[in-house]
């Protein structure tokens, strides 16, 4: 067992070693996606990084229960407590039965995971199937005198919370700027401090979903969702509570003043949080037409991108940032991943193929498993750990040109790990729908080297040639594309 490995806490600010509450054992839980809509690219990245801490979690020895909830109620526009249900607008859209809705979007998110080749959480609970969870989990804060009753709806009273625990020990915001920031908003008359949350709402007449409870007949607030499931499957103090950066404030937040109101205890150790993915340098944002899924991306059908991208590639894509760091997604940093995915790949086959001799010369393969681990060991940094990898591909090529060479023994080892660390830990696969060859690489490199003297071509405004290597390309149905960036090309 590993004790070396060192994240990042949030709730810290800084990098801590890795203590599991039990030795052998992790818990940790993810906030899930609320099943409205198809799974964007944001939210993927999101859980393709939660997949690589599980993945290395597991690969270093733990006996992981992974939970990642399904949000199917409650979730109302904008993040509010006021306003209408996402699950239930999309229904009443789309004329049908919310749970209909849910199906849909549920199944859609699964399928899109299984392509990016994510493992399934040990256990997926859905809001829905834990109302009795919530509505006792609400009693018990009630009881504690933290949470106020009005009107059939029940809300959390932070000011009085605040009182005895801090609030906002997560995002770093404090009680004082809160009230100075906040607005009494109509429609929320009935809490005694703007700042309170609901743990229970009273349904309107046209709200479709809702359940009995002792105050009325309503639905659960979103960030009580949370809590109940993760203390449920993962006791009331447990390893890991990942989300994207967005969830710091305000549902990482509440989660943590609901937990501490009834058990007085931390409820968590370590809090891990993604960054964003954000499109040709804008957030993304589906108001804005600066927004593409999934789907789109696999089979090129959009208006962003020249090409269609495999699942791989865009995985690969994403592990080349830190998990922690903002990741922009464009047309020219696709194609460059796609480039040093394929070279990776090309390497692991051609060291499938290469022989081993008595001697070893190049790689010192124990300083250079090293360098691998201790990358992941410092909360989960993917990017390097890859860095790591082509040094390997760079041996590998110089042992098949004859340039250095490894024993039988060190051959067989470099396998396993190259393997173990491309699959098992980054998660990674060979693309299925396209042969990867040296013959590839090496026609991609040929036409990258053209465009380039093309560009040059074109600045010296020698346009005659230019268009003619763009025209004999496009007969051998190899596309140039000019753009203010400069030219990429489709090999068809």
């Amino acid at each position: 067992m590993n004790n070396s490995l060192v994240v990042y806490n949030s709730i810290k600010g800084k990098k801590e070693i890795f203590k599991p509450i039990l030795p052998k054992n992790v818990g940790m839980y993810v906030c899930g996606p609320t099943v409205y809509s198809n799974v964007h690219l944001g939210n993927c990245r999101t859980f393709i990084s939660f997949d690589l801490i599980f993945r290395y979690l597991l690969h270093l020895g733990y006996k992981v229960r992974y939970v990642r909830n399904i949000t199917d109620v409650g979730h109302l526009e904008n993040d509010a407590d006021e306003g209408e249900d996402r699950i239930s607008k999309k229904a009443r859209l789309e004329s049908m039965e919310p749970m209909e809705i849910v199906q849909k979007y549920t199944l859609d998110f699964r399928k899109t995971m299984a392509k990016f080749n994510t493992l399934p959480p040990s256990i997926e609970p859905t809001a829905t199937g834990h109302i009795v969870e919530q509505i006792e989990l609400i009693k018990k804060i009630i009881n504690q005198g933290h949470a106020y009753e009005v009107n059939g709806s029940v809300y959390f009273d932070v000011i009085k919370f605040n009182k005895t625990t801090q609030y906002g020990k997560l995002s770093g915001r404090k009680i004082e700027e809160l009230i100075h920031n906040t607005r009494v908003l109509d429609g929320q008359s009935d809490k005694i401090n703007p700042q309170d949350f609901a743990l229970w709402k009273k349904a309107e007449p046209e709200h479709i979903m809702r359940w009995p409870s002792p105050w009325s007949v309503g639905f659960p607030g979103w960030h009580l969702e949370c809590t109940a499931m993760s203390q449920k499957y993962l006791g009331t103090q447990f390893d890991i509570h990942g989300g994207g950066m967005d969830l710091k404030f305000p549902h990482h937040e509440c989660e943590i003043a609901q937990a501490e109101s009834v058990h007085k205890k931390k409820p968590v150790n370590y809090w891990l949080h993604a960054n964003m993915l954000t499109l040709n340098g804008k957030k993304m944002a589906k108001s804005t037409g600066n927004n593409i899924l999934p789907y789109e991306m696999f089979s090129g059908q959009n208006n962003i991108f020249n090409k269609a991208f495999s699942p791989m590639v865009l995985r690969f894509f994403m592990l080349q940032a830190h998990y922690r760091s903002i990741v922009d997604i464009s047309q020219i940093a696709l194609e460059a991943s796609e480039k040093g995915y394929n070279r990776l790949v090309a390497g692991i086959e051609t060291l499938e193929e290469i022989s081993g001799s008595s001697t070893t010369k190049g790689l010192k393969l124990n300083a250079w498993k090293k360098d691998c681990y201790n990358a992941m060991d410092d909360d989960f940094n993917s990017p390097l750990l890859i860095a790591h990898l082509f040094d390997a591909v760079k041996f590998i090529n110089g042992v098949s040109s004859n340039k250095y060479q490894i024993s039988f023994q060190d051959l067989e080892e470099l396998k396993e790990i190259m393997n173990s660390l491309f699959k098992d830990v980054l998660g990674l696969k060979r693309d299925k729908n396209k042969a990867i060859t040296s013959e590839r690489i090496q026609l991609e490199g040929t036409v990258s080297l053209l465009s380039d003297i093309r560009d040059k071509l074109r600045a010296s405004k020698d346009f005659e040639t230019s268009d003619l290597i763009r025209n004999t390309l496009l007969k051998l149905k190899i596309q140039i594309n000019d753009t203010k960036d400069g030219s990429s090309f489709k090999i068809n």
